[in-house]
């Protein structure tokens, strides 16, 4: 099978980095070129890594990025993944869509764009469809993003809790990993020994972002899903890995056996579709009282090609009509790089590139 080429923009940051790792032998796609402002031109991806758990190839290693250059990339690409920032993105992912890409985008500048899905194949697969909405799809160009890694995490287990029991409540704290702010991301003599209660922006993205998720697209428009989300979002000092905090009220009320049993069998499109990084499995329970850990869970999934883009869900616990859980998923992985692949592949399998 022909393979099809790809650019991968942003590629000195953590999330393009990411990009780079998750696209070398990858079935479906191969790298065109790696891409990112002028003041890397010529650098080899060897001499800016951030990516500190990843061996790359050495020919990865060797491969010289270049300034970013819409005519040159919408010539020699059919995808573009795009890791650039949020105050870029907007223009940038716009023309490279009127150019007849395909853009895949963990940033959120398009996020709330009237026939743009924040897709989590899991989740929304079926809001997929609203590309065919965009003003570019008639030259083969559309955007797609992935959803912020805080909202990321939870979405799945509130699918899985919205479909067997309705949902009519959520309340999250989150705790989120240092590499959630890029890099160098928070001064060290901030974060270390430290817990900062505020990432600026981040409350009002979850409580958009899953309301958006969590509805329909029916006749050209995204219907918001009606339950109410309240967040309180902190960083703390670890490295890879958003924790989160869930109080969440149904319409029914479940045992705690049976919201465990429902979450744990829980499986989507690209489970069913066998997407090279969709995880087997992708919502793994864990019955331990002091489990999920970003130190042990933040890699769950599998196969191989899937870790980090499993959710971790332990404590299990039921208060009167309320239910109350902790979520970890990796925010780089999962959050980030690894869900705009598997957005591409879901497009992939439905011809849409």
């Amino acid at each position: 099978m022909k393979k099809i080429r790809v650019a991968v923009l942003g590629a000195t940051g953590m999330i393009g980095q990411r990009f780079v790792q998750m696209l070398e032998d990858h079935p479906y796609f191969e790298i065109e070129g790696l891409y990112a402002s002028e003041r890397s031109d010529g650098k080899k991806l060897r001499d800016v890594l951030k990516v500190r758990d990843h061996v790359y190839k050495e020919e990865t290693l060797d491969t010289k990025i270049e300034t970013m250059d819409i005519d040159k990339i919408a010539k020699n690409a059919r995808v573009a993944f795009s890791g650039i920032p949020s105050d870029l993105a907007r223009k940038t992912e716009s023309d490279l869509a009127e150019h007849g890409l395909a853009v895949f985008t963990n940033a959120g500048a398009h996020r709330m764009d009237k026939h743009v899905a924040i897709l989590i194949p899991e989740v929304n697969s079926d809001h997929i469809k609203s590309i065919k909405d965009q003003s570019t799809y008639g030259n083969g160009g559309y955007i797609v993003t992935n959803a912020n890694c805080s909202s990321t995490g939870i979405a799945p287990p509130l699918a899985a809790v919205r479909d067997a029991y309705g949902l009519n409540f959520v309340s999250v704290s989150t705790y989120q990993a240092l590499s959630g702010a890029g890099y160098p991301g928070v001064a060290s003599l901030d974060a270390v020994g430290n817990v900062i209660p505020f990432i600026n922006g981040e409350e009002e993205k979850m409580e958009s972002e899953l309301a958006k998720m969590l509805g329909t697209y029916e006749k050209g428009a995204f219907n918001f899903a009606k339950f109410r989300v309240l967040a309180n979002c902190a960083r703390v000092p670890v490295i890879d890995g958003h924790l989160e905090s869930l109080v969440i009220k149904m319409d029914s009320t479940p045992t705690v056996e049976e919201l465990t049993a429902t979450l744990d069998s829980f499986k989507g499109e690209p489970q069913s579709l066998k997407l090279p990084t969709a995880p087997l499995q992708p919502i793994i329970v864990r019955t331990e009282n002091n489990r999920p850990q970003p130190a042990l869970d933040v890699l769950a999934g599998a196969p191989d090609r899937a870790k980090g883009m499993a959710v971790t869900v332990g404590r299990i616990r039921k208060s009167d009509e309320y239910y109350k859980l902790f979520v970890l998923s990796h925010n780089t992985l999962r959050g980030g790089a690894g869900g705009s692949i598997l957005n591409a592949e879901l497009a992939k399998a439905k011809g849409l590139l």
